[in-house]
């Protein structure tokens, strides 16, 4: 399988794109940061320099031509105010889905958020702006007949190390979860078909990772 991880510098895709080298997969990585190249090489990921705040969607389908499957990890980051949250996380993933579609890329993975649809109380607003273009995103994705989208809403992430043991559900509590695990939720999602048209959530439980997807893909 050869997936396309737009954002693919983050700390999140980073591991992905370990895990799926590492079981033979091949992995091209999107970077806005050239100085990031020799990061993704190390991980077995081919790096693309594309800004996809700049990007026409004709670039970006460009990048994704002759790929299996295309996953979201991009992300204006902590730090970034409200207005990277609707260029990034909303804008982007919508333009790579724009892509995806017309490059005949069906299946398509997006990392999103727990909240996306009932902020906390008292929500700060640069993450409550955050919170709601995730949610604008997610809902642009999960309109389309023409990809086989999974939504993955994990909970608060965590450096951690990965326990390789999930609570994978279309809903969960609140609680965290180690970038770890959740890179290797997206890993098994990826061979998974049988999740395609499902929102997910994602904490730290009890049930190992391949377990816990072929749960929730029916058996």
């Amino acid at each position: 399988m050869h997936t396309v991880i737009a954002g693919g510098h983050g700390k999140i895709a980073r591991p992905l794109t370990r895990l799926l080298s590492a079981r033979g997969d091949n992995v091209t990585g999107l970077i806005r940061n050239p100085a990031h190249a020799d990061d993704l090489r190390a991980d077995g990921a081919e790096p693309v320099v594309c800004d996809l705040e700049q990007a026409s969607v004709d670039e970006v389908t460009g990048h994704l031509r002759g790929a299996d499957a295309a996953l979201f990890a991009a992300g204006a980051g902590p730090g970034s105010g409200a207005a990277r949250k609707q260029t990034v996380d909303r804008n982007a993933a919508i333009l790579l889905a724009d892509a995806a579609e017309r490059a005949g890329v069906r299946r398509f993975l997006v990392i999103s958020a727990m909240g996306v649809d009932s902020p906390p109380p008292g929500t700060d607003p640069v993450f409550a702006a955050y919170l709601k273009a995730k949610g604008e995103a997610d809902a642009d994705i999960a309109s389309r007949p023409g990809l086989d989208w999974t939504i993955l809403r994990p909970g608060m992430l965590t450096d951690a190390p990965g326990s390789g043991r999930v609570r994978l559900a279309e809903h969960t509590d609140r609680g965290q979860v180690p970038r770890d695990d959740v890179a290797a939720v997206l890993a098994a999602l990826l061979h998974e078909p049988r999740t395609a048209g499902r929102i997910l959530e994602l904490i730290s439980g009890s049930t190992p990772v391949e377990e816990a997807v072929r749960a929730v893909a029916g058996g």
